[in-house]
């Protein structure tokens, strides 16, 4: 008999999860209090990139983005992916030396998927870009998809593969024994193995299961206007302030990247920020200037789980060797999501993933060895 396995959460990590183990023959449940991509998964901004990954996660990229190339043959949707590309733009001297430093420490590590671009190249790249701007940082092949369509072809594809959704059950007790019970709305379900996939409400399953983490849960906002001509190829983010910037193909604009609403976990509630969103569009307007007399149409915010060190808790549980997480991604988890069932499936057959997970073990979050924050100085805001 197959092991039976139960996902806690059906966004995008968790969908990938189902797909993998129920494609290996594991009977694979997946749980979520809402609906599959309700949050994070389904409301991001839809950033598929290489550029500016703290180097524990450039590996998992990396190899997510071959993923990516396949889209249509893994889940049968290509999913919205346009490899339109992606430059962080750098608005004086010192955002320049910034990416130039970025650049030399990927080469230094053997990478080579980034590219300092001068004045020139970036106004071929970027004609509507403001003058001002003396270069960026390129990193061809990456792009943006459509997060909700991503989700549910994952989810779709998972469930042709075996796996069963029930949405709308909030677990509410995880209990040991000859297995897991697990207890969700009136429902019980038995399982071999837990996989945490659980967004921002990950910590809640984490207190119970007896590892804490300093998960918070933060609500980035997006907004996007109306249709306007044609004059954005790439997705642009800033060097030294939060934002992502992009146009699709009906002309609309999307505009993000990192600067926060107001969220309520518990009634699981992201709202946005009126003085958030004036931040936002003053970033864009000052890189874009005519997109000031662009209408937004729409504004939303999404709830995503944050760590200290802005990279996610994947590997196995620290204390119950029946338990894998794959959580806390930091509002950068999109792209990773094509290699997370992989890896989760790996750790499922108790096989040594084939990519390097290490820095990313909930251990980390020990109170003899506590996570330094991420570097933001060369680190990347935009989803």
């Amino acid at each position: 008999m197959p092991a039976r396995i139960v996902i806690i959460g059906a966004g995008l990590h968790g969908c990938s999860a189902a797909l993998y183990l129920s494609s290996r023959g594991y009977q694979v449940t997946v749980i979520d209090k809402t609906y599959a991509g309700r949050h994070a998964s389904g409301v991001n901004a839809g950033g598929v990139r290489r550029l500016g990954r703290h180097p524990a996660e450039i590996p998992l990229s990396m190899a997510a983005w071959e993923r990516w190339q396949n889209m249509a043959r893994l889940v049968g949707d290509d999913c919205g992916f346009r490899p339109v590309g992606q430059i962080k733009v750098a608005e004086n001297d010192a955002d320049l030396a910034v990416l130039a430093e970025r650049e030399r420490q990927m080469r230094a590590l053997g990478y080579r998927h980034e590219r300092l671009i001068g004045r020139d190249a970036l106004r071929q790249a970027l004609p509507a870009l403001a003058q001002h701007c003396p270069g960026g940082l390129a990193c061809d092949g990456d792009g943006y998809a459509n997060p909700y369509r991503t989700v549910t072809a994952w989810r779709r594809q998972a469930e042709r593969c075996g796996a069963r959704f029930h949405e709308g059950l909030e677990v509410t007790s995880l209990t040991p024994g000859n297995g897991w019970e697990v207890v969700a709305g009136e429902r019980r379900f038995t399982a071999d193995i837990l996989v945490n996939c659980a967004g921002a409400w990950a910590g809640k399953l984490c207190e119970w299961l007896g590892e804490p983490v300093p998960l918070r849960a933060e609500a980035p906002m997006l907004m996007i206007t109306e249709r306007i001509a044609p004059f954005l190829v790439p997705v642009v983010g800033a060097t030294s302030r939060p934002l992502s910037f992009k146009q699709f193909e009906n002309g609309t604009v999307l505009i993000g990247g990192g600067v926060r609403g107001s969220v309520e976990s518990d009634r699981q509630v992201a709202e946005t920020r009126l003085g958030g969103l004036a931040e936002n569009a003053d970033t864009a307007a000052s890189l874009f200037p005519f997109i000031e007399r662009a209408r937004i149409v729409r504004t939303w915010a999404g709830v995503e789980a944050v760590m200290p060190d802005q990279i996610p808790v994947l590997g196995r549980s620290a204390i119950h060797g029946t338990v894998i997480h794959a959580f806390g991604f930091s509002a950068h988890g999109f792209q990773l999501g094509p290699i997370t069932g992989e890896i989760a499936t790996d750790l499922v057959m108790e096989r040594e993933p084939t990519l390097p997970i290490e820095a990313l073990s909930i251990e980390r979050f020990t109170k003899q060895n506590p996570p330094l924050p991420h570097d933001s100085g060369t680190g990347f805001t935009h989803a």
